[in-house]
């Protein structure tokens, strides 16, 4: 069952991987090309109240992120960002960051934060059907 965060950030139709644990979600928002969120299934609010099984989890989860976002848009930094001020479940903004601006269907995605923190505030809003289709092009490098 979804909790209120994952419904949030697009659950299922954002949905790139579900885990035993947790999930990897398209960001609506992106703050760069391929901006994430992994989110937690559970209803922990707190990052300590999660379980042992999803502690452990996450070191594979990262590694998979990790491979997924070099394949698809050659990082050169990547940020995981636990904010969680307004959507109460444990989830991450995982942020790729890169030095040169990033081209996908006609968009350019500068990383205007670049080489200092992200600004979300200055996110690229992608349509439903934009938010699908590159969902549709990530999606594969995770199961790579």
């Amino acid at each position: 069952m979804a909790n209120e965060t994952m419904l949030k950030f697009g659950y299922p139709e954002a949905l790139l991987r579900e885990f035993e644990h947790w999930v990897v979600l398209l960001r609506p928002a992106q703050v760069t090309l391929a901006s994430l969120v992994l989110a937690a299934k559970s209803e922990a609010t707190a990052f300590a109240d999660l379980s042992q099984e999803a502690f452990t989890e996450l070191a594979h989860i990262v590694r998979s992120v990790e491979m997924a976002l070099g394949g698809f848009c050659k990082y050169d930094r990547i940020n995981y960002l636990m904010l969680m001020m307004v959507d109460r479940q444990v989830h991450f903004h995982v942020i790729p960051r890169y030095s040169e601006p990033r081209r996908w269907n006609d968009l350019d995605f500068p990383d205007q934060g670049w080489p200092g923190p992200p600004q979300l505030k200055l996110a690229v809003e992608l349509s439903k059907e934009q938010t699908k289709a590159l969902a549709e092009q990530l999606k594969p490098y995770f199961y790579s």
